[in-house]
């Protein structure tokens, strides 16, 4: 479905030089852009590929306009090319989804006691128990289960094979993709002689709005309190969050991502794939933590944490690893060469005073 250049552009914005009434069908990265593509430039260290592309039109900044040379086609001017194709990539498949048709399908299972918004969509198989809320536009996919008084905010989309279990609630436009769990027994267990005794988990699972949650992530409930997701939190997939832990507003967590039991994580943090992060820490906003890394201590200053050794060849970790282990000596030997320096300095100073 093409669409005409000034509308994309009187619609999300920018500065357009060119046609408007040119006709654009989609978005193409920038080495495979065709005369009907939007393409942007968001990297300057990918301007050779910007100028050479076929792309009808241009997302770049305005120091990237003034600095690239040989493109002819079209251009859109923006303060940040990236978040512009990213609306952009939504105008185009807004105009290209087919709306789900609001109702309960015939297959799916309602408890009476539910109360289903007229415009929402129930899928094939999906299972709605009872006291539970589906709000205004919401689709419910093939499969889901909704649990005894959980909460659905409008226009939030759970894909197929959603567990959304009691006493979970989530606002509005969220995105959860299938396979995730959120509200499941956090893990909890007292030790008594040896053996372990389950403690339940009485506390619920509550999210903000505009949260987007990935393919088989989980989301324990609290043991007493809440586990809270707030709003504008974007989670990877098969991201472990645990129970009575506090996500802060805005913050996103690439895969594999793990999350110990009550951490307290601040607003607009980032967390590279298989970051870990232990219990009952707290980290304030705006830290950003590298891949891989993990979080053993809270952190108080914002700022980029790393904490892990660069990849090396087996026998060179060896070595290093022999290293480490003799720290603790090397640190006693150290000591003591200190202690004897200071000694043998002053000697020297005493003699020299004679």
């Amino acid at each position: 479905m093409s669409t005409r250049l000034g509308d994309l552009v009187e619609s999300l914005g920018g500065e357009l030089i060119g046609d408007p009434a040119l006709l654009i069908d989609g978005i193409a990265p920038l080495d495979a852009a065709g005369p009907s593509h939007i393409t942007f430039l968001s990297n300057p260290k990918l301007r050779a590929q910007a100028a050479a592309t076929g792309a009808a039109v241009l997302i770049l900044s305005r120091i990237e306009h003034d600095k690239l040379q040989g493109y002819a086609g079209a251009r859109i001017l923006s303060d940040n090319p990236y978040a512009y194709y990213a609306r952009a990539a939504q105008y185009f498949v807004a105009r290209k989804s087919v709306p789900a048709t609001p109702g309960i399908h015939p297959a799916a299972w309602v408890d009476p006691a539910a109360r289903i918004a007229a415009t929402a969509t129930i899928g094939p198989g999906a299972t709605v128990e009872a006291g539970a809320v589906i709000g205004e536009h919401c689709v419910i996919g093939a499969g889901c289960h909704i649990g005894r008084d959980a909460e659905v905010g409008d226009h939030t989309c759970f894909h197929p094979n959603v567990s959304f279990l009691a006493d979970c609630r989530i606002g509005r436009r969220g995105i959860v993709q299938s396979g995730a769990v959120i509200g499941g027994d956090g893990f909890g267990f007292a030790n008594d002689r040896g053996s372990w005794i389950k403690i339940p988990q009485t506390g619920g699972v509550r999210i903000g709005d505009d949260v987007e949650i990935g393919a088989n992530t989980t989301i324990d409930r609290g043991a007493l309190d809440h586990t809270v997701i707030e709003d504008g939190v974007k989670l990877d997939n098969q991201i472990q969050i645990a129970h009575n832990c506090v996500i802060g507003a805005h913050t996103a967590m690439a895969g594999c991502v793990g999350v110990a039991g009550s951490a307290r994580i601040g607003r607009h943090c980032t967390f590279g794939g298989a970051a870990m992060v232990l219990g009952h820490l707290t980290i304030v906003d705006h830290v950003h933590v590298s891949s891989g890394s993990l979080v053993s201590r809270s952190i108080s200053e914002p700022g980029q944490y790393t904490g892990f050794y660069p990849l090396a060849k087996n026998a060179d970790w060896e070595k290093t690893a022999a290293v480490v282990r003799q720290l603790d000596a090397m640190r006693d030997r150290v000591r003591e060469l200190e202690r004897l320096v200071k000694q043998l300095t002053g000697d020297k100073d005493s003699l020299s005073r004679d």
